[in-house]
């Protein structure tokens, strides 16, 4: 097939990206493994992250209507496009502040490869570590009153402040989330083509309660109305 025919989409961006230091294509099994990560793992951890950063808008209107203005400031009423994701710092701000409380993956293991010590206690070789960013994220050693939602702990000046594992979200080091940058664009997008448009509330009367199964999502579902903007 010519491939200046086939469709613009992410199928094709696997099918002709080349390793930058060779120049090969990904073989057929790449090919399939990096589809499945984009779609499987970065589906639902964004969706869950922007589930609940609408969730904590609905709760508490003076960011919303910071979040609107800014998006309408913005955009003009366009259609949001790449280049508008940075722009969008505020919007931002409160999307971050969404990942610290509800942390799309409220843990991570990982097994020690050798021997190790952590805290003064020895860790053996195979030993399975449960590293949890719902703990971390709301430890009282680590933020000031962590419990409260505050995206100005995000604010330019202030987020370069914060201790690079005391905020892991997408996890730290060599296994950080590859899809962290595409995820962060995504979510921008997202929030700004839905808000644009819509004001978001919770259902009255409905309980919101984190369920941690492999990730961290609203027990029942979260149930919300659209108002038109």
């Amino acid at each position: 097939r010519d491939p200046a025919a086939a469709p613009d989409d992410l199928l094709t961006m696997l099918l002709t990206a080349r390793d930058p230091e060779d120049g090969r294509p990904m073989d057929e099994q790449q090919v399939i493994d990096n589809a499945i990560t984009f779609i499987g793992a970065g589906h639902e951890t964004t969706a869950n992250a922007l589930c609940w950063t609408l969730y904590l808008l609905s709760a508490f209107p003076w960011a919303e209507e910071r979040v609107l203005a800014e998006i309408d400031s913005v955009l003009g009423g366009r259609r949001a496009g790449a280049e508008d994701a940075v722009r969008l710092t505020y919007t931002r701000q409160v999307f971050d502040e969404a990942l610290r409380l509800y942390p799309p993956a409220p843990f991570m293991v990982r097994q020690a490869l050798a021997a190790d010590e952590i805290g003064g206690h020895p860790v053996k070789p195979g030993t399975q570590i449960i590293v949890s960013p719902w703990i971390v994220q709301r430890h009282r050693t680590l933020w000031d009153e962590p419990d409260l939602f505050d995206p100005e702990r995000f604010a330019p000046g202030r987020k370069e402040a914060i201790h690079r594992f005391a905020y892991l979200p997408f996890g730290a080091g060599p296994r950080i989330c590859i899809g962290m940058a595409f995820a962060l664009q995504e979510a921008m997008l997202l929030l700004a083509t839905i808000l644009q448009r819509y004001r978001l509330r919770v259902r009255p009367g409905f309980d919101v309660t984190p369920r941690a199964t492999i990730t961290l999502r609203p027990e029942g579902g979260l149930p919300m109305t659209l108002e038109r903007r």
